[in-house]
């Protein structure tokens, strides 16, 4: 075999293994950035809903007030 060629195979072999072991960082990196999302959507979710909730309330109170001038501003 031509030395070239070895020196070709090895530098082959080096950058195989080193865009393998990004690879497997990146996988890494995925599963834990989704298992944080996935914490995060659990821990948000009651604040979430009870803002809905207070929202829809509000803005059946707010319904419920307007007037006789059919909800109409003032002009100042």
């Amino acid at each position: 075999m031509a030395p070239w060629l070895v020196v070709w195979l090895i530098v082959g072999l080096v950058a195989a293994t080193a865009l393998v072991a990004c690879l497997i960082g990146l996988v890494r990196h995925v599963l834990v950035l989704g298992r944080s999302a996935r914490e995060l959507q659990e821990e948000i979710s009651p604040i979430t809903e009870e803002l809905s909730r207070e929202g829809a309330r509000a803005g059946e109170r707010a319904g419920s007030m307007s007037g006789p001038g059919g909800g109409r501003r003032v002009r100042r």
